[in-house]
């Protein structure tokens, strides 16, 4: 059963915080989930679907609770920073079944000044072949970009090319965590965390969240505000069971024909693009398994000014992960709350995308040798 059509986003909220120390993790998602709901004039007693990452309490039952939420539907489906589009697919294909209405996805994350600990705990497969031996995200993504370099010619200036253009937009964004621009030297001069990736090669980490409202097509119709139709969807998981690691490329490889596949579409219609960039590396494959440029080129592609508000693909408008928001390690729902903007020509006026009709959201969860990656394709509403 496609998708296609059969709900619509209706209501999207970014909580403005990005170190909130006051705050509790309950506390973001209800703020988060009362800016959604009041974007799309309904309230906390509209909704009968819930949507979380399951990382809280009793996964989603204890926000559903903490919210005062009457569900018919819930899932707390947890696939890393992917987590919050695959909630959009999922939530959309719930509606369309007939198991709920109105969907609420909420994140909220507190993680600023907190030292985190192993990525993976003992009770897990991975910990006796990886985390023992110091695995990290930033050293599993060194090693794509190493491994980029070598197959196809990349250079450390095309990586920070990312980094410039986030910063680029950033600056318009009044909640963006670093509001500076900066060169291709700045990102090259800065500190080595990981080789070859540099400090201003790996997105920032903030408190926060957001949140999104899924209605069914009638429900959106009665709505003041405009809707953003979903027109496709693809989900990809990629580990060790899979085969060799490909460790120059991603599952966007997979999800990402199945969402354009499911909406009609190619790349060369897409106007916007949300890309997952929790490193300037991660940006520049997803490019090319995404099919906005052939594998390989996609260092040249960045470097040449492509992501710029007149380039041929504006990316991370709101200036990303690298620059603007990350709450707790996972950017998805920021990516799809950006999309949103550009269709509703509502993102800032510097960075708004001429008549952005048709965007895409993509998110990657995970460390590069097991991952997995959902691609969204919106339109908007008479699309």
């Amino acid at each position: 059963m496609s998708i296609r059509g059969k709900a619509f986003i209706v209501g999207a909220y970014e909580h403005p915080g990005r170190n909130l120390p006051d705050h509790s993790v309950q506390q973001i998602h209800a703020e988060s989930a009362i800016g959604a709901l009041t974007d799309a004039g309904l309230l906390l007693q509209d909704v009968d679907g819930y949507f979380s990452n399951g990382q809280l309490g009793f996964g989603g039952i204890s926000m559903a609770e903490y919210l005062g939420l009457k569900l018919s539907y819930i899932d707390s489906t947890f696939t890393g920073g992917s987590s919050y589009l695959a909630h959009v697919g999922h939530a959309a294909a719930a509606i369309a079944a007939g198991k709920c209405r109105i969907a609420l996805i909420t994140q909220g994350a507190k993680v600023r000044g907190v030292v985190r600990g192993a990525k993976h705990t003992t009770d897990t497969p991975e910990f006796p072949f990886e985390t023992v031996y110091g695995e990290t995200n930033a050293a599993v993504y060194a090693l794509a970009a190493r491994r980029h370099m070598h197959e196809y010619g990349t250079t450390a200036a095309q990586l920070a090319a990312v980094k410039v253009a986030a910063a680029g937009y950033a600056q318009h964004n009044p909640n963006a965590l670093l509001r500076k621009s900066v060169s291709i030297d700045d990102v090259l001069n800065s500190p080595v965390i990981a080789d070859p990736l540099h400090r201003l090669d790996c997105c920032v980490v903030t408190d926060g969240g957001g949140a999104l409202v899924l209605a069914a097509p009638d429900v959106a119709r009665s709505l003041k505000r405009p809707g953003v139709k979903l027109l496709g969807h693809g989900e990809a998981i990629r580990h060790g069971g899979s085969g060799p690691s490909d460790f120059a490329s991603t599952a966007a490889a997979f999800s990402g024909p199945r969402a354009f596949a499911e909406a009609g579409v190619s790349p060369r219609d897409i106007r916007y693009a949300s890309i997952y960039d929790s490193f300037t590396i991660t940006v520049i494959m997803t490019l090319e398994d995404l099919g906005f440029c052939a594998k390989g080129e996609g260092g040249a592609f960045v470097a040449s000014g492509a992501l710029g508000l007149d380039g041929i693909l504006p990316i991370n408008t709101d200036g990303g992960g690298l620059c603007n928001n990350h709450p707790g390690y996972q950017g998805g729902m920021v990516r799809t709350i950006e999309a949103v903007r550009q269709l509703r020509g509502e993102a800032n006026p510097n960075t708004q995308v001429k008549n952005c009709s048709i965007a895409l959201a993509h998110g990657t969860g995970g460390g590069m040798s097991r991952h997995a990656s959902v691609t969204l394709v919106l339109g908007q509403e008479d699309a």
